[in-house]
Order: structure tokens, then C-alpha cells, then sequence
């Protein structure tokens, strides 16, 4: 390589911070990934650790370390905010690698080596040295660099300590952290540091707070990944129905606020950003759903494009995935949008608990409200970060479950404030978290949905998204199976009701639990649904969108009184059945209330809908029953994206009229609250030899339902996450696909 062209790769390569030509504000920029984001801030040019706590970092998204034997050189100017007293460093870490060795992982659960300065001023590279130098605190300037010879240096101060590294490939990132200075982690990883066991301290804590300003990277070592940059505008999800557009973009949380902008061709609408939710919303009337548009999203400098596509009205098959459960175990989850898009599906069904409290450690911060707010934002850009390809071109139905608003379980009882916090407020029905915060949560994956078929809002003014959405001719029902459903504890006192489970063992759910007043659905979705019914010109065929399907298909061993114990249960080796396991009653499920249930079903039935459900972990395939079997429609529950619960289906009796080819946990049963079902296809969870077997041993995936509208059938697969279904002679989960027929009887 001549000067001339070690000096162009040498500027391509370089990397320089912008800081100060940047506002104070949370939102550090697009090149950088904060962890967490609420314990950073941009202010006065340069950015600031705020929080003290462990592994507090920044990992750089748009550069990363190659193994070439070449030179790199990293450089920052650090220094203390207060006192910042106690054991701890601040820093560099490279080599960063996840467990999936992707960058999206490596960001969030990424180990390396870290190289920096102690609180009392002890330079070290890995470990801590008993006769480290020390240098100053105050101002400095920290120095890594590395060349081929695997020596690498860190300087500071006219200090120095060197140190052989034979791998340094992966990202890098700035680093404050508050507690022990131990080894570097090795960066040979176990997939149980992502799961939260193993994980490295991470607690607040302490009172170790630096600030970093003029970070450089320089070198050939470094490769360049400019596409990684993301923000201000992050993603986006779209709807359209009877000539009404809605889009939701989703911002970071940036100190601009004002309005963005959605571009159309020549047309060109704007909409505020939601202080709290940092979500815009635009609505566009007279849409002309005969082609595709492209869309642009402008908001403080950056932009986010997709394509609104035509409605596919000319199809003769409309394609759904479902979607539910997605954990932060097996982030950033790239097979499962991956593997979807080979179906080239028209909508897009994500069912519920799009984010979990733990996703991506840290903790949960409930109060006050605006830390509160960052603390979901990040866990819900990690949802973002998954889907966005999806949801760019795709229209997309979104509906919170109970892990999006903080809680275990929620019976929303109508949107009242809980009676306390914790397990005992999440009991007493209603929400712990604040109306505001509440809605926030729904603004960010609702709004962009058909408007509410009655937008009243509930107790406290939380907002609800019950409505129609049509595709294709398609008609989708999206419901809220949470928000007007009644506390079990309340409402069955003498079962005494602990997280869905009943203590007292005298109570029979069948027998005791169907009690007056309990609520399902609520009046105002029942009447929703008897409208919706009604024949429509534009709709050939009808699917109900909730979080749960309308039955509890789980077993337990005995004496478990609750599913506590379900991570712990052993697996089966394929083919294999658990023995000696019961029939069980969670009122968290849509089993219960029995009379709201039935109502439920019975509306579907007048409609001659299907249902399209997630949340309960198990892949499934069923067929209600009111009161006989199969009188009603039919239902499918997809299984978890990400599983950190794995029920399970092995009755201990057989059931009757199995389909054809199914085994002795298929055919009519009845479920722990006695209600009619028929089970047709189950994803039990099972022994496996796929690695990582800690996410795949858990029966994790997807749906796809298919509406063929000449043959009038519905044909329905779910998908493992490990199968690429694009593959020559892949197939689904043993037992799908599931086809039904006009009749409603099962076809193959």
C-alpha cells in the first residue's frame, strides 16, 4: 500500500466523536449504543456517566477490531464527576464478542478486555497490577494502542502498561463501572451470560460517575461498519384500512421534541413527537391503497424509509405471522425475522410481551416517570432492533401483554390503579405501573393502528386500540384480553388467589370458579364483536387478534400449585411423555372467567372467525367447545420467539377422538376450569442436541396462517426458530401443517 492510499483508508477508517457540536440530552447519537440508557446523558460536549453502578458502558456500533495483525490506536479524555469515590474503573473495553458474535449482541451482552484507570488511579490492562503505575485523577487523556505483534499499551499521564493479547476481533466501547475491578471476563462465552445467570454485576450503586470527551479510533485494524449507525429516527409500524393510513415512528430520546416529518411522493404531513413515548404519529385520509408508496420519516437530522405497500386485495392467499414472547434470551433473534420473511406475509401479527422487565439487564425502573420511561424506551428499541425490516414495508398489528407493562400477570379490571405495588398490587387488578406510564406503553405499539372502534378511555384516562384492521379482505379484529378482565383474588376470595394460582385447596376452578361479575372481554369489546360480525362488502374472511387463546392448556407435576416450577421441570427426549402430570387451572389465562370465555367464543363463532393468539409459551392447535366439542372455531396459540417459561401438554388421560396420526395428549378435553377443547397439534418443549440448547431446547418460534380465499381454507404452521424454512424440504413443528375447511372441519 503506497502513502496515498494508506492515508485514504487511514480517513475512511478513522473514527472521531461529535459531542460537541451535539444538544444536551440522553441520546448520546447514532454511532453509539448506551448501557443503560437513562444512566447516560450528553451535556456541555462531551457525555456523562450520571448513575453510578456496575458495567456501566457505551459500545461504538460503526467500528469494530478485525483479527488482521494491523495497528489501531483509540484515544479519550475521561475524568470525574464529584468525588466519585469507591472501588471501580472507567475506560476502554475491546474485543467485545456476544454470544451470537453479532453486533446487536455483542452491544448489549458483549465481553472483552477491559483496559482503563482505577478511582485511585492505577493504570491496568485486564487486571490490576500490585505495582501498577498510577497516574493523576482529574483530566487526562487515555491511550490504547495495539500493533501486529499482539503487544498492546495503554497510556495516560506520561504512564504506561503493556500486555501480550492474542485476540482482540470485536467491538469496543467506553466503559464506567463501579465495583470490583477483577480479571476481564473470557471472552470465550456460555449463552447463560445472556440469560441473566452468570451475568456480571450490573446493579446501581456506588458513587463511581466520569465523564468522556474526544473519543478517536484510528488505524487499519478497524473495520468499518457505517450501515450500524441508527437514530434519531429508530423504526417504524404502519397500518392502512378503508382509505386511512396511520404510521407510528418511533424516535430516540433526543432534546429536539417539535415535529417530524412523513413524506409521500409529493405529499407531506407533519406530527408532534410525544415528549414522553418520543413517538410520532401521522394519519393520512383518502389513501389510494391500489399501489405501493414510499415514505420517508424526517426528525432531527436523520431519517427513517420503508414502502407502504398496496393492499393485496388481488391475492388469492393472504398470508399472517404471529409473533409473541420475545425475551431477551437469544437477542437479537436475527433467524426469526430472517425465516419470516421467506412468507412474505401481508400483515404481521406481534401478540404481546414484545419486552420483558429483565431484557437486557440493569434492572427495572418504575419510578419516578421519566427515568421510568427510558428505562421501557430501552427495552422496547430492542424489540425495534429485532423487527425493523419487518415493519418497514409490512403493516403490523402490535399489542401489549402484561410483561410490557411491567407486570407478571395483569388483570387490567377496567384500567384502575392497583391497590399497592408488587405482587400484591398485580393481584388486586388494575395496573401498578402510572396511567402515564401506561400509556406511553400503548402509544408506542398501538397508535399507529385503525382508530378505536370507541376510543372512551378506561379508568385513570388510559386510552384503549380495540378496532378493525383490513387486509386483503381480511378482517382483523384486534382485542384487549387484559384490560377489562377481572382479579381472580377480588373477584373468588375464598380460592385466595396468588399470581393466578389458588392457595386454597378446597376450591375447584371448574366447580368455584365461574363466579357473577366476572369480566373477560368487557361489554364494550362483546359489542364490538357483534358488529364486527356484521357481512362487509370488503371482507371475505374474519381472524380475532388477542394476547391469549380462550382455553389453559398446561399441565404440572404434582403437588406444584403453580407454574413456579416450570423452568426447573426436566425435559423430554423426543417422543417421550411426562408421566403422572395434571391437568392445571392458571386464572391468568383465558380459561377463566368461564361465563366470559364462552361469550367470547360465541361472538367469534357468530362471526365464523379464526383466532390468532400468543402469551402462553406453547405452540398450539385447537377447537373450541361451548357446549359440545367442536361447536365453535378454531384457534392457534404461536409459540414464544424467546422461551423462558416452557409449559407443557401431557394429560394424564387420552384424549377422545384424536385427529389422525395424533398422539394421546390430542383429542377432546377438558381443560382446569372445565372447558370444552380439542387439541389437534402441541409444541411441547423437549431435549435437544441444537445449540444453544437453553433457547431451542424450549419449542421456540413462530406462526404462519395462511387464508386461501377460491378454496376457502385456512392452513396453519408453526415454525421452530432453528428450522430455515427457506431450506429444501424444510418443515414445520411435527404435526402442522393444520388445514381447515370451509365446513370448519380439519382438512389434513
Amino acid at each position: 500500500m503506497n502513502r496515498r492510499e494508506f492515508l485514504a483508508t487511514a480517513a475512511v477508517t478513522a473514527f472521531q466523536s461529535a459531542w460537541a457540536q451535539q444538544p444536551d440530552q440522553v441520546w448520546l447519537g447514532p454511532d453509539y449504543w448506551a448501557n443503560p440508557l437513562q444512566d447516560w446523558r450528553l451535556r456541555a460536549g462531551r457525555i456523562e456517566c450520571h448513575v453510578s453502578g456496575g458495567d456501566r458502558n457505551v459500545y461504538l456500533l460503526t467500528r469494530e477490531l478485525s483479527s488482521r495483525a494491523q495497528k489501531f490506536e483509540m484515544r479519550v479524555r475521561l475524568g470525574k464527576l464529584g468525588d466519585a469515590g469507591g472501588e471501580g474503573f472507567a475506560g476502554f473495553r475491546v474485543g467485545i464478542r456476544g454470544p451470537f458474535k453479532e453486533y446487536r449482541d455483542s452491544a448489549i451482552y458483549g465481553i472483552g478486555l477491559n483496559c482503563g484507570i482505577t478511582t485511585d488511579g492505577k493504570l491496568f490492562i485486564g487486571a490490576v497490577e500490585a505495582d501498577a503505575p498510577r497516574v493523576e485523577s482529574g483530566d487526562v487523556e487515555l491511550v490504547l494502542s495495539g500493533s501486529g505483534n499482539r503487544i498492546i499499551t495503554l497510556s495516560a499521564g506520561g504512564k504506561t502498561v503493556t500486555r501480550e493479547a492474542a485476540d482482540l476481533s470485536g467491538g469496543v466501547a467506553l466503559v464506567c463501572h463501579a465495583g470490583q475491578v477483577g480479571n476481564s471476563p473470557d471472552a470465550a462465552l456460555n449463552i447463560m451470560t445472556m440469560s441473566g445467570i452468570n451475568r456480571r454485576e450490573r446493579e446501581r450503586g456506588g458513587s463511581v460517575q466520569y465523564w468522556f470527551r474526544d473519543w478517536t479510533a484510528t488505524g487499519e485494524r478497524f473495520d468499518v461498519h457505517a450501515d450500524r449507525a441508527w437514530g434519531p429516527v429508530l423504526f417504524a409500524m404502519y397500518s392502512v384500512t378503508r382509505g386511512v393510513m396511520k404510521l407510528t415512528a418511533q424516535m430516540a430520546p433526543v432534546a429536539a421534541g417539535g415535529k417530524a416529518t412523513l413524506t409521500i411522493g409529493n405529499r407531506r404531513l407533519e406530527a408532534p413527537v410525544d415528549p414522553l413515548s418520543r413517538t410520532a404519529t401521522f394519519r393520512a385520509t383518502g389513501w389510494d391503497d391500489t399501489r405501493d408508496h414510499a415514505y420517508r420519516v424526517d426528525y432531527a437530522g436523520g431519517a427513517w424509509s420503508g414502502t407502504i405497500r398496496k393492499d393485496p386485495k388481488e391475492k388469492p392467499k393472504i398470508v399472517v405471522a404471529g409473533i409473541s414472547c420475545t425475551n431477551d434470551l437469544g437477542f437479537p433473534h436475527a433467524e426469526i425475522p430472517r425465516s419470516v420473511s421467506h412468507f412474505k406475509a401481508d400483515v404481521i401479527a406481534y401478540l404481546g410481551d414484545q419486552l420483558y422487565e429483565r431484557s437486557a439487564g440493569y434492572g427495572t425502573e418504575r419510578m419516578p416517570l421519566d427515568r421510568a420511561a427510558l428505562d421501557y424506551l430501552r427495552k422496547w428499541y430492542l424489540f425495534g432492533w429485532t423487527f425493523r425490516d419487518l415493519m418497514r414495508d409490512t403493516p403490523s398489528i402490535c399489542i401489549p401483554d402484561d410483561h410490557d407493562v411491567y407486570h407478571g400477570n395483569v388483570w387490567g379490571a377496567a384500567g384502575r390503579r392497583a391497590e399497592g405495588s408488587g405482587q400484591p398490587g398485580q393481584d388486586s387488578g388494575g395496573y401498578t405501573q402510572p396511567a402515564e406510564w401506561v400509556k406511553l406503553v400503548e402509544r408506542t405499539q398501538t397508535s399507529h393502528l385503525p382508530d378505536p372502534f370507541d376510543p372512551t378511555p378506561v379508568e385513570q384516562g388510559i386510552t384503549v386500540y380495540y378496532t378493525e384492521m383490513v387486509v386483503g379482505g381480511v378482517s382483523f379484529a384486534i382485542l384487549e384480553d387484559r384490560k377489562w378482565k377481572s382479579a381472580p383474588k377480588m373477584t373468588i376470595p375464598k380460592a385466595r388467589i396468588v399470581n393466578g394460582w389458588a392457595k386454597n385447596p378446597d376450591y375447584v376452578a371448574a366447580r368455584d370458579g365461574d363466579v357473577d361479575g366476572a369480566q373477560l372481554l368487557g361489554e364494550r369489546q362483546l359489542t364490538f364483536l357483534a358488529e364486527w360480525a356484521k357481512p362487509k362488502p370488503d371482507v371475505w374472511q374474519r381472524c380475532a387478534v388477542s394476547q391469549t387463546i380462550f382455553t389453559n392448556l398446561a399441565t404440572l407435576p404434582p403437588p406444584a400449585d403453580t407454574d413456579a416450577v416450570t423452568p426447573q421441570l426436566p425435559l423430554q427426549p423426543a417422543g417421550g411423555y411426562a408421566e403422572g402430570e395434571v391437568i392445571v387451572a392458571d386464572h391468568d389465562s383465558n380459561g377463566w372467567p368461564q361465563s366470559g370465555r364462552n361469550a367470547a367464543v360465541r361472538a367469534l363463532r357468530a362471526a365464523n372467525a379464526f383466532h390468532l393468539a400468543g402469551d402462553q409459551h406453547l405452540g398450539s392447535m385447537i377447537r373450541y367447545g361451548v357446549d359440545q366439542w367442536n361447536d365453535a372455531g378454531w384457534a392457534v396459540c404461536v409459540p414464544a420467539v424467546s422461551n423462558l417459561w416452557p409449559r407443557r401438554w401431557y394429560p394424564p388421560m387420552k384424549g377422545k377422538n384424536p385427529p389422525p396420526g395424533g398422539g394421546r395428549n390430542m383429542g377432546d378435553f377438558t381443560d382446569g376450569f372445565g372447558n370444552k377443547v380439542t387439541v389437534h397439534a402441541v409444541f411441547n418443549p423437549q431435549q435437544t442436541d441444537r445449540e444453544p440448547k437453553i433457547v431451542n431446547g424450549r419449542a421456540p418460534g413462530y406462526g404462519i396462517v395462511e387464508f386461501d380465499r377460491a378454496a376457502g381454507t385456512i392452513a396453519v404452521s408453526v415454525w421452530p426458530r432453528w428450522i430455515d424454512p427457506a431450506r429444501p424440504g424444510a418443515k414445520p413443528v411435527a404435526g402442522w401443517p393444520v388445514k381447515i375447511g370451509k365446513d370448519g372441519k380439519r382438512l389434513s
